[in-house]
């Protein structure tokens, strides 16, 4: 299980009030949701290894270089190298570390690179397992394949509607071939664009257009051929919104499509579940910071 913590924390965060706090007054909200998901995760699809995956860096300069628009929403106005993150949120993350470190589960980064890439890479070279990639992105459905199987179980509205895709489940979802769903929404992904990270998309082109165009021609790549030789297939329509976005289609790929060989560190040598999480230091973490259940929860998912 590749878990995508910042998302986990981000959600948890705003889906509990901030009347959660430890005695000192600081808002724990984040923490105890994040435990609490982290927990049934645990309990519900039983991982035999686990890791919780880190942004080192949340807007990597080559996705900047490439597509300077790229998630500019996001930068704090006091400091333009930093994400604007909730004041109450920031002080909750190195508790959330604590804890993590504490319940004996590995995380793991890679200097440069955002928690999608250490997910992409540790999910690439895996040849063991099966993997479950834990995501409210769906830029991570890109990741999907049967063998050595990996699945984006995606909790974008929330860890009680989780959707679990494979390839097949994501070529049906999204009128894209089966044979390469992963690669194709991928390639959709580019057209269509995706406000929330920056990227405009091709004018004019939604998400039904983009995945029957890469579906039609088999790769962004034919399609963008198709259209400077004038294939017959396009409108000229659509031809020319291709050409008139010819500079956005070349540099959006570097930021859509997920480093597969980002130089991901681990904290410890072993991903595998952990056999003896600190208790002791558990509990004086839950005493610390009011965690309450939260923490108990955890220790019970670790321990079952």
């Amino acid at each position: 299980m590749l878990v995508d913590s910042a998302g986990l924390w981000f959600r948890s965060f705003y889906a509990l009030p901030d009347s959660l706090t430890a005695p000192d007054g600081t808002p724990v909200n984040s923490v105890r949701g994040f435990c609490d998901m982290l927990a049934k995760l645990i309990t519900d699809r039983r991982p035999s290894r686990l890791v919780a995956c880190l942004d080192n860096d949340w807007r990597p300069q080559f996705r900047v270089d490439a597509l300077p628009s790229y998630k500019t929403h996001r930068v704090a106005v006091e400091d333009p190298d930093a994400e604007d993150v909730p004041d109450t949120l920031s002080p909750q993350i190195p508790v959330i570390m604590e804890v993590l470190d504490a319940a004996g589960i590995a995380t793991a980064e890679a200097e440069g690179y955002e928690a999608d890439d250490v997910i992409g890479a540790l999910a690439d070279r895996e040849r063991t397992d099966p993997v479950e990639v834990i995501t409210g992105d769906r830029d991570l459905f890109q990741l999907v394949r049967d063998e050595p199987r990996v699945r984006v179980i995606y909790i974008g509205a929330g860890l009680a509607k989780a959707q679990d895709f494979g390839p097949a489940e994501l070529a049906e979802k999204y009128a894209l071939s089966p044979q390469r769903a992963g690669a194709d929404y991928a390639e959709m992904a580019v057209l269509r664009g995706d406000p929330s990270d920056g990227l405009p998309g091709v004018a004019g082109i939604g998400e039904k257009t983009a995945a029957k165009l890469i579906t039609q021609f088999g790769s962004l790549e034919a399609l963008l051929r198709g259209a400077a030789e004038g294939d017959a297939r396009l409108t000229s329509r659509v031809r020319t919104k291709l050409t008139e976005s010819a500079e956005y289609l070349a540099a959006a790929p570097a930021v859509v499509n997920v480093v597969r060989d980002a130089p991901v560190v681990m904290d410890r040598d072993s991903d595998a579940m952990p056999a003896a999480p600190d208790l002791a230091r558990l509990h004086d973490l839950q005493k610390t910071w009011g965690l309450g259940a939260s923490v108990d929860r955890l220790i019970t998912a670790l321990e079952n």
